[in-house]
This record gives C-alpha cells, structure tokens and sequence, in this order.
C-alpha cells in the first residue's frame, strides 16, 4: 500500500500533467479530445489518490474539499454522462492552483519535499 506522502505526490504529479496542457489555454481544450481525456484521466488520479489520505491528515488540511474532490472522481469515473467540460475547465482554472499549494505545503511538512 502506498503511503500518505506518496499519494500525495501523486496529486501533485498529476496538477502539474494537467497544467502541461491547461496552459494551452481554453480553445484548445475545447478542441481538442486528447486534451479532454488527458486533463479528465489526471483529475480521476487526484481523486483516487485523495480517497486513500487518511482522516487524521484530511482534518489537518480541512480547508481542502477532499470530499468534494473525491466525489467529482466518482462522477468522472462512473457518471461520465453528466460530466460537463465547463465543470472540468472551472476546475483545473479555480481548484487546481490552491490545492497544488496546499499538497506543496503538506508535504514540506511531512518532509517529503
């Protein structure tokens, strides 16, 4: 089983495949599928990644919406019916930027940076 800080590298891996292609910008996310998938498969990892953190270091960083970033995984994964690319563009342009801070934060603490 992989450890809290690796997951938490995982979440950071992941922001910056997504940032790789984000910084594109919005028309070529729109696009362009490759892109979609890319940035989609790279949020299902945070997602994943964050549903295996423990509570006791969920707690510490409460200002995450660890709840919020697991059940949007669920939705890509299992309900992809429903899944908006506007949500999606939202997301990597609003949640991504201070959640990547936070996973920095957390694993300096954690002394794994």
């Amino acid at each position: 089983m992989r450890r809290e800080p690796e997951r938490l590298q995982d979440i950071l891996d992941a922001i910056v495949a997504i940032e790789r292609y984000a910084s594109l910008g919005r028309q070529a996310f729109d696009e362009q599928e490759l892109i979609q998938v890319w940035v989609i498969h790279h949020l299902q990892i945070i997602g994943e990644a964050a549903s295996s953190l423990f509570g006791d270091l969920m707690n510490r960083y409460s200002e995450v919406p660890w709840a919020q970033i697991v059940a949007f995984r669920n939705i890509l994964v299992h309900e992809y019916f429903r899944l908006s690319l506007n949500l999606v563009w939202a997301i990597v342009q609003n949640n991504l930027p201070p959640l990547k801070v936070t996973v920095e934060r957390m694993l300096q603490e954690l002394g794994e940076a």
